[in-house]
């Protein structure tokens, strides 16, 4: 019997999984309802099952489950255990601006981009470059044009750049020199990895298997 149940203990236990639902957004705060619990984090809060807010807006909340980033909306409900799909649509609806606009990471920091596919590239101006650990000396150097004039930026690799629940590894961008790009250009050496679709304000972004 002692031998039983010591042979019991050194079992490895069945993982349990996390039942997650967004009841409501603020600026730097979520509610989530979490195995049935109400329970509301602040931004770099960590609740007791392990369910960490990276970044929250009226919008949308980033979080981070078990090592993976998901970003979620209003009523989203999610697992642990959730597996992605063959095709992973993201749905980008247009701001008032009339510019589409989501969230994602890059190398696991969250980030905001601009959907942008009359750009070659990633643009990501050398500040938010620098906040990202994105280094240009292991870049090159090279010469690039904006709308309005030509500039010095440098290309790199990024690792892994997440939008929505799309992910790709090493996507080719460009670092430019000073503040602008003011937001991070999604450009087609990520968007040519995805369908694209818009209708009525709204943009779908279909990964292609």
């Amino acid at each position: 019997m002692k031998l039983f149940l010591i042979l019991l203990l050194l079992l490895p236990l069945p993982s349990l999984a996390t039942d997650i639902e967004v009841r409501a957004l603020f600026s730097g705060a979520a509610l989530f309802v979490i195995d049935g619990e109400n329970e509301l984090l602040k931004k770099g809060q960590v609740s007791s099952s392990g369910v960490e807010l990276v970044e929250a807006s009226p919008r949308e909340a980033v979080v981070r489950i078990e090592g993976k980033t998901r970003t979620l909306q209003l009523s989203d409900r999610i697992s642990s255990t959730y597996e992605t799909p063959e095709n992973v649509q993201v749905l980008i609806t247009m701001a008032p601006n009339r510019q589409y606009i989501t969230a994602g990471s890059i190398n696991g920091r969250p980030v905001r981009y601009l959907v942008d596919t009359g750009a070659n590239v990633v643009a990501i101006n050398s500040n938010a470059a620098r906040m990202l650990g994105l280094r240009v000396e292991d870049g090159i150097r090279v010469n690039t044009s904006t709308a309005s004039e030509d500039v010095q930026a440098t290309m790199v690799m990024i690792d892994e750049m997440v939008v929505g629940e799309i992910t790709r590894n090493n996507v080719q961008a460009v670092i430019i020199d000073g503040e602008n790009p003011k937001e991070i250009l999604l450009g087609m050496s990520f968007l040519q990895h995805v369908d694209i679709s818009e209708n009525a304000g709204l943009m779908v972004l279909t990964s292609k298997l």
